[in-house]
């Protein structure tokens, strides 16, 4: 059996260039299309107003995120509490934290999303 021909650059680079491009073909002409009427008449449509941007975005849009480590029992006791008030624990951690505002004097969360200061 014979030796396979060594391969030489030259040769590789030959087999790996894209085939040479061939000269474009002119598309067919497209038939003329008949003549708009010069006495057409311009309709101007009556644009409903767009709907009226909401003031503010989704609470995940427009709040910031916090972690909150509680030992498990605290956080037992917080989740029996929303389960048996039928709310959630999210609710009932901003009551505690305007119980806490209000305790030390500060505005409460309502107070403060009447006019944020953004």
């Amino acid at each position: 059996m014979s030796k396979p021909p060594k391969l030489n650059l030259a040769s590789i680079v030959a087999a790996a260039a894209p085939p040479p491009k061939l000269a474009p073909v002119k598309p067919a002409p497209i038939p003329a299309l008949a003549p708009v009427p010069q006495s057409a008449e311009i309709v101007q449509l009556d644009v409903a107003p767009a709907p009226a941007r909401r003031p503010s975005a989704t609470l995940k849009e427009r709040a910031r995120q916090m972690s909150v480590y509680l030992e498990p029992p605290v956080y037992d006791q917080l989740r029996d509490l929303a389960y048996a008030e039928r709310t959630k624990m999210h609710a009932l951690m901003l009551e505690a934290l305007d119980l806490l505002f209000k305790q030390r004097g500060a505005r409460s969360i309502e107070q403060l999303n009447e006019n944020p200061p953004r």
